[in-house]
């Protein structure tokens, strides 16, 4: 093999069985108008001379077309005059950030490495992965709001990686709209078949802010991606099918439910200081009391809107019958569900998943103590897209496939090595 297949290779091209052609890079020197929010499009659309009078009127069939129809040219736009449309396609293009890859687990979950295109002379594009998990009645996407994070939770792979910056709005927008690109959820669009797809309206029906990074640590773009995922003219998605999830980003959470007001998940996984203060380091800045006090006064918070606990088990390290007894205590006053999370393993950690029969006893306590205890069905692990594995497969293969560039070793090595390993 070439030693421009090896380069390919190191620069994060996955298994030949696993790869989807790449979608062309967007054009250089064009902004592409995919995520901006209504201000930001009336600014563009400002700057290539549409009168202040028709802004108002434009940006609604803009809208239309880029957040409801799903438009990827403005020559479909077939309500804006021709003039128009040839001038937004010399100025703007609708591109998408490129998918280098897709993965598609055996329970259907789908997993993509999406490239952000350059912001910069020196940026070669950062890349993040968004996962879909597909129920029968419903579909979850798992977006990113950073690029690698910087909260070094103990048990997760993720939180490994160093933080290289935030997202933008548009960015965090985009890959919603990749992922309705790619699942056929536009109106007259043909669903794929390969791989299961709920059979409703909606194929993205929910979304999760539990992917890459910390979304309190990014919350003015994440505010205004949600506003515009939100918007009841194009994506429109309601608040109630919006979760943000946060390590306990204390002084954000009132502030997310004023200009948020999506349902709120906390990664606690732990009742006690000392032993959050090691899972979840930023416990020492903001202890458990500080959390669940601000979880109290969460705005909206009700037996209608309960607040999603998020629970790890991990064997012999919070998984004790008085570890739920505590738990159970904690919670006490603040209207909340507990998601029980089996561990999900990744090279290199030093924690196992705790057995079946000790989480199940876990669960019946928090449930005979009146609180919802959903055991998490672990999705996606064949292809490392389960909770707290984001992009460790990917960073893996690359790294080996640099240190094989270094030793003179031919791209088959890379492939021979990548397609052993579980």
């Amino acid at each position: 093999m070439t030693h421009s297949a090896v380069a390919r290779a190191a620069d994060g091209i996955e298994k030949t069985a696993e790869i989807l052609a790449p979608a062309p890079m967007p054009v250089a020197g064009k902004i592409s108008l995919v995520g901006f929010g209504r201000p930001a499009l009336s600014e563009k659309l400002a700057a290539i001379g549409v009168p202040e009078r028709e802004l108002r009127m434009r940006v609604n069939q803009l809208w239309h077309w880029i957040y409801h129809r799903g438009a990827q040219s403005f020559d479909v736009m077939l309500n804006v005059s021709k003039t128009l449309r040839a001038t937004l396609a010399d100025a703007y293009s609708l591109d998408r950030p490129t998918i280098v890859s897709e993965q598609i687990s055996v329970d259907g979950t789908r997993k993509w490495l999406i490239r952000m295109p350059p912001m910069g002379l020196h940026d070669k594009g950062a890349e993040i992965e968004t996962v879909y998990i597909p129920e029968s009645d419903r579909g979850t996407l798992c977006i990113s709001s950073q690029v690698g994070c910087t909260l070094t939770c103990s048990f997760c792979h993720t939180g490994t990686q160093r933080l290289v910056r935030n997202l933008t709005a548009a960015e965090i927008v985009a890959q919603v709209m990749i992922a309705r690109d790619r699942l056929g959820d536009w109106p007259g669009a043909s669903r794929p078949t390969d791989g299961l797809v709920p059979d409703a309206d909606r194929a993205v029906s929910n979304i999760v802010l539990m992917g890459m990074g910390e979304p309190l640590y990014n919350f003015d773009h994440v505010r205004d991606a949600m506003a515009t995922v939100m918007d009841g003219d194009g994506l429109s998605l309601s608040r109630r099918r919006i979760t943000l999830s946060t390590s306990g980003v204390v002084p954000m959470i009132e502030k997310a439910g004023n200009e948020i007001g999506s349902m709120l998940a906390i990664s606690l996984h732990a009742v006690r200081d000392e032993l959050r203060n090691e899972l979840v380091p930023l416990n020492r800045k903001y202890p458990i009391k500080d959390l669940l006090d601000a979880c109290r006064n969460y705005p909206g918070v009700s037996n209608a809107r309960r607040i999603t606990f998020e629970y790890v088990m991990l064997d012999g390290v919070n998984d004790t019958a008085a570890d739920a007894r505590e738990l159970i205590r904690l919670l006490k006053g603040i209207p909340a569900k507990i998601n029980l999370i089996p561990f999900n393993p990744w090279p290199g950690t030093k924690y196992k998943c705790s057995d079946w029969t000790r989480i199940e006893k876990f669960s019946d306590m928090i449930f005979n103590a009146g609180y919802a205890s959903p055991v998490r069905t672990p999705r996606g692990r064949d292809i490392l897209a389960a909770c707290g594995q984001l992009k460790s497969e990917t960073e893996k293969l690359r790294a080996r496939a640099r240190l094989m560039l270094d030793e003179g070793i031919g791209a088959e090595g890379v492939y021979a090595v990548g397609a052993g390993e579980d």
